[in-house]
């Protein structure tokens, strides 16, 4: 017959001495205090592992921290897991291990995956990428940067924005929401969290009004022209303005041209589309070519003042502050405010300016929407319709640039013509 083992009392346990050799009082079930010469004691669970059938023992704490009773749970609970073949150790090593992962995954450390695989599918150009990780760097890492991403809770997160929206800073605050989500989310698909408790984060806070970009009218282009040429600005910060309104850009398109993307002999600007403005859903997006911009005898000039400033850089408009960098998003909107057109006009405006302005001269509107690198809305035409208008495109850059010339020398005429009505295919 098996030996009976009788099972320990609480008084056992605190009353039990050092010897010179260590010894183990046994409760059953493979549980047993050990009490080891020092006077500490631990409990030891005794095991036969699945499958290899080896004995092993498990220490499973030390005495008093666990008390009896919850040993002999812990105990219960392993032996559970044995009878399901389930190493009860190597479960909690498993465990324990997931866990000091999910504690290391600091929410920096998951942005900085997050971005990584932005730059790798492309979904983020260089100059978008550095905007986004800037506002993070500046605004929501200081604060939960070292936090595990784990541990993100709305209040946590809410604490850290508010004081930015106190300031009126909604726009920023509406793009931080959009970036944390987008981290969350990537951190939900590789399994670092089970949950997004900030998918809603961004109704805690007031949404920015929708305001449109300032624009004069298309009558106005010689006073815009007047208030550029006349004010107190550095000469490749006005020269950028008016690149950007001859060649109808985006303010970031226009400040991050590349010497390398112009070809001066056959005058034209190729974009990458990594450069763009992502438009569409991501199937549309990946549809879309580079931007290949027919350049005007205007825009070529502009060009040719600009290369002594910055002919040996890589950036046609560079940073005043570091010349290896790309010109300001900003800096061409900052000099029009400058230069009295505050709420009146802005960068992007004039993108607005110009198509109004050709609309009016009744060029063909799909030209025009090619133009400024506008999608489609109709899917079916889009499908079937893969042209860009390029040599149609020509033309009526060249009318624009030529109208820009005019409204500087003053000698503005009144918009004539039917421009649109020309074959378009």
């Amino acid at each position: 017959m098996p030996k009976l083992i009788t099972q320990l009392s609480d008084t056992q346990c605190k009353h039990a001495k050092p010897r010179v050799v260590a010894y183990g009082l046994p409760d059953g079930h493979g549980l047993s205090l050990w009490v080891k010469t020092n006077g500490n004691k631990v409990w030891n669970l005794r095991y036969t592992k699945p499958y290899s059938k080896d004995r092993t023992t498990w220490v499973l704490g030390s005495y008093p921290a666990i008390s009896l009773k919850s040993a002999r749970k812990l105990a219960v609970y392993y032996l559970e897991l044995l009878a399901d073949n389930i190493d009860p150790k190597e479960r909690k090593l498993e465990k324990d291990r997931k866990a000091e992962q999910l504690k290391n995954n600091t929410f920096r450390h998951v942005a900085e995956l997050w971005m990584e695989d932005k730059r790798r599918k492309a979904k983020a150009n260089p100059d978008t990428a550095k905007d986004i990780w800037s506002s993070l760097e500046n605004h929501i890492f200081p604060k939960l940067g070292k936090r595990p991403i784990i541990e993100l809770k709305p209040k946590l997160v809410e604490a850290v924005i508010k004081p930015l929206e106190a300031k009126g800073s909604l726009e920023l605050v509406k793009r931080l929401c959009q970036r944390i989500n987008e981290i969350m989310a990537f951190a939900l698909n590789e399994e670092f969290i089970t949950d997004n408790p900030l998918s809603h984060i961004k109704g805690k806070f007031k949404a920015p009004s929708t305001t449109h970009n300032p624009s004069l009218e298309p009558c106005d282009l010689p006073a815009l022209m007047a208030a550029i040429t006349t004010a107190s600005m550095a000469i490749p910060t006005r020269l950028l303005i008016e690149w950007q309104l001859h060649t109808m850009v985006r303010p970031n398109e226009a400040a991050g041209s590349k010497w390398a993307e112009i070809d001066l002999d056959n005058t034209i600007w190729t974009i990458p589309k990594g450069r763009m403005k992502k438009v569409g859903t991501t199937k549309q997006w990946e549809e879309r070519k580079d931007h290949v911009i027919p350049l005007s005898k205007q825009s070529i000039a502009l060009l040719r003042q600009m290369k002594p400033f910055s002919g040996h850089l890589e950036y046609v408009f560079p940073n005043q502050r570091d010349r290896q960098q790309q010109a300001g998003p900003d800096s061409a909107n900052n000099a029009l405010k400058r230069a009295g057109l505050k709420d009146k006009q802005t960068a992007h405006g004039m993108r607005t300016m110009a198509s109004s302005t050709l609309n009016e001269a009744q060029f063909n509107a799909d030209v025009i929407e090619a133009a400024l690198y506008h999608l489609d809305p109709n899917e079916q035409r889009r499908t079937y319709n893969r042209t860009d208008y390029f040599n149609h495109r020509r033309g009526m850059m060249n009318w624009w640039s030529d109208r820009i010339e005019s409204a500087t020398n003053g000698t503005l005429e009144e918009i004539k013509g039917n421009h649109g009505l020309m074959a378009v295919s």
